[in-house]
C-alpha cells in the first residue's frame, strides 16, 4: 500500500484540509469530517486492521456540490494502483443519515479481466455488476426498472447490465477510475444538498446547514479463494442490552449483504439452528471478538463492527454505535460503568429520561401506526389489549370477572376514576396531553390514548367506528398503543418489557447526583405503593375528591349536597369521616417517614350529581325525595363554566363543613398512624386560592379543628398548611399570602389554563395546528411555558420568599415530570417537583442529568479562570 501522512490539499476553512489520509495524527474532527471519519481514526489508533481510508471535509463536499473538486490525483495516490474503492457518507450525527455507500469504484473491463484470473469469473462479475447497477441508479440517475430483467449475478448478467446502461445513456459505461470517483463524489455531495435530503435530516433534528463528510476507503473484495465474505458483529443484544454476540456473516459477499441474505447467511457463534462463522473460520472469529472487545473498552461504547474476511484474514471496515431500545440503553450504560469503562455520572447522562419510561411497561406494538384502525394523541406510553367497555361500572364488572378491558369514553370525569382503575387501558374521543384521562392515566400507569377524533364514538349504542368503517361493539377485543397513539383490532403481537436491576441501579446513581426533590401525585393506596416503589420522596399532591366517587360514598356525598342547613351537612359528612380517616391513615402508613401533601376538596359539587333522567330517578329513590326536587337541585347547581365557578377554596369558605370534616379526618389519621411508626406531619393544601383573606378564613377553621382533636385525644401533633397556586392572582400576590403558609405548590395545569384562557380538555382540537404554524413552540399543557406561565412562577417565588424566606416551593402539575420543566424549577429555586408515580423515574433521571451538567459547567468555568 502507498501511504503518506500528510494533508493533501490546501486548507479552505480553519486550517481544515480538503482531504486527508486517516492516520493516528491526522487533523480529523467530528465537526469537520463527520462521525464515521473520526471513528475510523480511533480504530486506526487502536492498530486495528482498517483498510486505507481518505476523509473529505464538510467544506470539500460542499465545494463539490457547487462544482468544485479536490485533487483526485492526490486522493487516488494514497491507494495501490489496482485498488478498488468505496465512498461512504460521514455526517456529524449518524442519525442524520446521508446518501448510500457506493462500492467497487474502479471496476472496468480491464480490471474485470484481471480479477477473473485471481478471483474467478463469478466473483469478478459480481463485483463489476454491483458497481454498474449502483452507479447507474445513484450516479447516472437511471430508472431501476431498466435493470429488472436481469435475473442472476454472473457474467451474462453483467453483459446485460452494461448493454442496458449504454442503451439508456447513449454512451458506454465509464472506464476511467478517476472519472468514476469524481462522478460518485459529485452525486453524493449533491444528494446531501438537495431539498428532500435537507428536509429529512431537519426532521431528525439536524440544523439546516449541517455538513457532510465523505470517506474514500480501499475495498476488501470479500470474494475469492479460502474463507471470504462480509458481515456485522456486536457483543450485546440490541433489544435487551444483555451480553450476547449477535450479527450475521455471508460467505462471498460485500458490505451488509449478510443482513438481508436469509438462510444463506451464517450465524456468528455456534448455533443449533445452522452453520456458524465460529465453526468455519475459528481464528477469524476469535480475532473479531477480540477486536470488538477492544473497541468496547477503548471507545467506551457498545459498537457494531462491520467487517470483511479475505482469505481467512479479518479487516474492519467501520464501527458504529449499536442501535438500541430504551431498555438496552439502560443495561448498556450500567454495564459499561460497572466494568469501570465509564464513570457512573456518565452512565446517568447516557440515558434519555423520556425514553426511560418505556423500561417500565410493554413498549408497544411493532409498526402500530401502519396497522392501526384509528388513533389519537399518545398520552401515556405502553400497549394494552382488552374487551371494549363504555362505562366505569362495566369496567369494574369486567375486572371482577378477571377480564381485561379497555374503557372507552367521549371524555373522562372524576366519576370514571374507579373504572380507570379497573381497566387496562383508556381511549377517549376528546382531550389533550393534560386532559383528565391523560393525567389520571399517567398517574395509574395506564396506556392511554386521548383525542381520537378520527374514530366515531357512540356511547349510547355502545359502539366505536374505525377510520375504515369497521364497527366495534361492547365486548370486542381491541389493542391500544399509547406509545404511538394507534388503535388496533384484536390482539396483535406485542413487544415485552423484561425487568432486571439495571434500571434501579441507574436511578440509585441518579439520586446520588440530583439536587432537587422528586415527589409523586398519589390519590389512592395503590398510587402510594407505586410512588414508594419508584422511590419518590413523598406525596406532593393527593387529590381527595377521587375518594368520594366510590359507590357507597357517592350516595352520602349527594345526600350532603341536598342538605339544607349547615348542621344537616355536618351530620351527613360525619358518616364520611371514618372513610376519609381510613384513606389518609393508609397513605400515611405506606409513606411512613415521608411527607404527604393532601389537597382539600377541589371540584364543583355538580360533578357528583347525575345528569341523566335515569340517574336522577335512582337518586330520588335513594334519598327518599321527589324526582322534581332532584331535578331542581341539579338545575340550581348548573354553572356556565364550573371550572371557574364554585370550587376549591370557594367551597371551603361557603360550605366550610366539607373542609372541617377533611381536616378532622387528616388529624385523627395522623395520630393513629403515628402510634405505629414515625410521627406523621401532614401537609394540608388549600386549592384555587386567589386572595389572602381566603387563606385566613380556612386556616382559622383548620386550626380550630386541630385544637379540638388535640383536646379530645389528649395528644399533640403538628401540621403544615400551604396553598396551591393555580390562579394568576395567587402568583402575583404571593408576597401577602406566603406569611400565612408553610409552602406554596404551583398547580401548573390550571395556572396554564387561566393564563392562556383556554381549556386543557378542548385545546387538543386546535393545538396541533397552532404548534405547526408556530403560534406556540410546544403544547403549553405538555411542556411548561417558561416565558408566560414561567414568568408568573418566578414572580410567585420572588415575592413569596421575600416575605417568608423559609417558604417551601414546588410544582405539582403534570409539568413536574417533564425534563424541561424540571430544569426551569431548578433555576428558579424550587425545592421539589411532584408528578405522576410512573413519571417519578423520568423525573429522577432528568434532575440528575441537570445537576451533572451544572457541575460540568461550573468546572469548566473554574478551569477557564485558572
Amino acid at each position: 500500500m502507498q501511504k503518506s501522512d500528510h494533508a493533501m490539499d490546501k486548507s479552505t476553512h480553519d486550517d481544515v484540509p480538503d482531504s486527508v489520509l486517516i492516520t493516528p495524527t491526522a487533523p480529523i474532527a467530528n465537526h469537520t469530517h463527520g462521525g464515521r471519519a473520526k471513528c475510523l481514526q480511533r480504530l486506526v489508533r487502536l492498530d486495528l486492521p482498517v483498510p486505507t481510508t481518505v476523509a473529505l471535509s464538510f467544506e470539500a463536499v460542499h465545494a463539490i456540490a457547487n462544482g468544485g473538486m479536490p485533487d483526485l490525483a492526490a486522493i487516488v495516490g494514497c491507494f495501490a494502483p489496482d485498488a478498488l474503492l468505496c465512498v461512504r457518507p460521514s455526517s456529524e450525527d449518524p442519525d442524520w443519515g446521508g446518501p448510500g455507500a457506493i462500492l467497487n469504484i474502479g471496476m472496468n473491463d480491464a480490471r474485470y479481466v484481471e480479477l477473473c484470473q485471481s478471483l474467478g469469473r463469478e466473483a469478478a462479475a459480481a463485483l463489476y455488476l454491483r458497481f454498474v447497477q449502483s452507479y447507474a441508479v445513484h450516479v447516472a440517475r437511471l430508472d431501476p426498472d431498466a435493470f429488472d430483467d436481469v435475473e442472476d449475478n454472473g457474467p451474462d448478467a453483467l453483459s446485460e447490465v452494461l448493454s442496458a446502461y449504454e442503451a439508456e445513456t447513449d454512451e458506454p459505461f465509464p472506464q476511467d477510475p478517476a472519472e468514476q470517483l469524481a462522478a460518485v463524489l459529485r452525486s453524493m455531495a449533491r444528494a446531501w444538498e438537495g431539498t428532500s435530503a435537507r428536509l429529512l435530516r431537519q426532521a431528525k433534528g439536524a440544523p439546516a446547514d449541517a455538513g457532510l463528510g465523505l470517506v474514500v476507503q480501499e475495498m476488501v473484495p470479500g470474494y475469492g479463494q479460502g474463507e471470504c465474505g462480509s458481515g456485522v458483529l456486536q457483543l450485546v443484544n440490541p433489544g435487551t442490552g444483555m451480553p450476547q454476540i449477535t450479527g450475521r456473516y455471508l460467505s462471498q459477499s460485500q458490505g451488509r449483504d449478510a443482513l438481508g441474505a436469509g438462510t444463506e447467511a451464517l450465524y456468528l457463534e455456534r448455533d443449533a439452528r445452522g452453520p456458524s462463522l465460529e465453526e468455519s473460520a475459528p481464528e477469524a472469529f476469535a480475532d473479531l471478538k477480540a477486536h470488538a472487545s477492544l473497541m468496547r473498552r477503548r471507545l467506551r461504547e457498545e459498537m457494531q463492527v462491520e467487517f470483511v474476511i479475505q482469505s481467512g484474514g479479518v479487516h474492519i471496515l467501520d464501527g458504529v454505535r449499536v442501535t438500541r431500545t430504551a431498555q438496552a440503553a439502560v443495561r448498556i450504560a450500567v454495564a459499561l460503568a460497572e466494568d469501570g469503562i465509564i464513570p457512573r455520572e456518565e452512565a446517568v447522562m447516557r440515558v434519555d429520561p423520556r425514553l426511560s419510561a418505556e423500561v417500565l411497561h410493554r413498549p408497544g406494538v411493532p409498526d402500530a401506526q401502519g396497522r392501526g384502525n384509528g388513533g389519537g394523541i399518545a398520552a401515556r406510553p405502553g400497549a394494552a389489549t382488552g374487551r371494549l367497555v363504555f362505562t366505569a361500572a362495566e369496567a369494574q364488572a369486567s375486572a371482577a370477572r378477571g377480564e381485561p378491558c379497555i374503557l372507552v369514553r367521549r371524555e373522562t370525569s372524576p366519576e370514571d376514576v374507579r373504572g380507570m382503575h379497573a381497566a387496562v387501558g383508556v381511549l377517549t374521543e376528546r382531550g389533550g396531553m393534560t386532559s383528565h384521562a391523560a393525567v389520571i392515566g399517567r398517574g395509574l400507569g395506564l396506556p392511554c390514548i386521548v383525542g381520537a377524533s378520527n374514530m366515531k364514538f357512540d356511547t349510547r349504542r355502545k359502539q366505536l367506528t374505525a377510520v375504515d368503517g369497521r364497527v366495534f361493539v361492547r365486548g370486542d377485543i381491541i389493542t391500544i398503543d399509547g406509545s404511538s397513539g394507534a388503535v388496533l383490532a384484536g390482539q396483535p403481537e406485542m413487544l415485552e418489557a423484561a425487568e432486571d436491576g439495571a434500571f434501579q441501579t441507574l436511578l440509585t446513581w441518579a439520586d446520588d447526583q440530583r439536587d432537587i426533590g422528586i415527589r409523586a401525585n398519589a390519590d389512592t393506596p395503590e398510587d402510594a405503593e407505586t410512588a414508594r416503589k419508584f422511590n419518590a420522596q413523598g406525596i406532593g399532591l393527593c387529590r381527595t375528591e377521587h375518594m368520594f366517587f366510590e359507590p357507597g360514598r357517592l350516595t352520602v356525598m349527594r345526600e350532603m349536597i341536598f342538605a339544607e342547613t349547615s348542621k344537616g351537612r355536618a351530620a351527613v359528612l360525619a358518616r364520611l369521616l371514618p372513610m376519609q380517616r381510613d384513606d389518609f391513615q393508609a397513605l400515611f402508613r405506606i409513606m411512613e417517614g415521608l411527607p404527604v401533601c393532601i389537597r382539600l376538596f377541589d371540584p364543583p359539587l355538580h360533578e357528583f350529581l347525575p345528569t341523566s333522567k335515569t340517574g336522577q330517578r335512582e337518586l330520588s329513590e335513594a334519598l327518599g325525595i321527589p324526582v322534581s326536587d332532584v331535578t331542581r337541585r341539579v338545575e340550581e347547581m348548573e354553572e356556565y363554566n364550573p371550572m371557574l365557578g364554585l370550587r376549591g377554596v370557594r367551597l371551603g369558605v361557603t360550605v366550610p363543613e366539607i373542609y372541617d370534616m377533611q381536616a378532622r379526618a387528616i388529624f385523627e389519621a395522623t395520630l393513629d398512624a403515628s402510634k405505629e411508626g414515625e410521627p406523621v406531619v401532614p401537609e394540608i393544601m388549600i386549592p384555587l386560592v386567589s386572595a389572602k383573606r381566603e387563606v385566613e378564613l380556612v386556616k382559622a377553621r383548620i386550626d380550630a379543628v386541630a385544637l379540638a382533636v388535640k383536646a379530645e385525644r389528649g395528644e399533640d401533633f403538628t401540621y403544615r398548611l400551604g396553598v396551591m397556586v393555580e390562579t394568576p392572582r395567587a402568583a402575583l400576590r404571593a408576597g401577602e399570602i406566603s406569611p400565612h403558609t408553610a409552602f406554596l405548590s404551583f398547580g401548573t395545569n390550571d395556572l396554564t389554563q387561566m393564563t392562556y384562557g383556554m381549556s386543557r380538555d378542548d385545546a387538543g382540537r386546535f393545538m396541533s395546528a397552532y404548534v405547526n404554524q408556530g403560534v406556540f413552540p410546544e403544547d403549553p399543557f405538555h411542556v411548561l411555558d417558561t416565558d408566560g406561565v414561567g414568568e408568573l412562577l418566578k414572580l410567585g417565588v420572588q415575592r413569596g420568599r421575600a416575605e417568608h424566606p423559609d417558604l417551601t416551593l414546588s410544582i405539582c402539575g403534570e409539568h413536574g415530570g417533564n425534563p424541561e420543566s424540571i430544569a426551569f424549577c431548578r433555576e428558579a429555586g424550587f425545592d421539589y417537583v411532584s408528578c405522576s408515580p410512573f413519571r417519578v423515574p423520568v423525573a429522577r433521571l432528568a434532575a440528575a442529568q441537570l445537576a451533572i451538567s451544572s457541575q460540568i459547567g461550573d468546572s469548566r468555568k473554574k478551569s477557564a479562570k485558572l
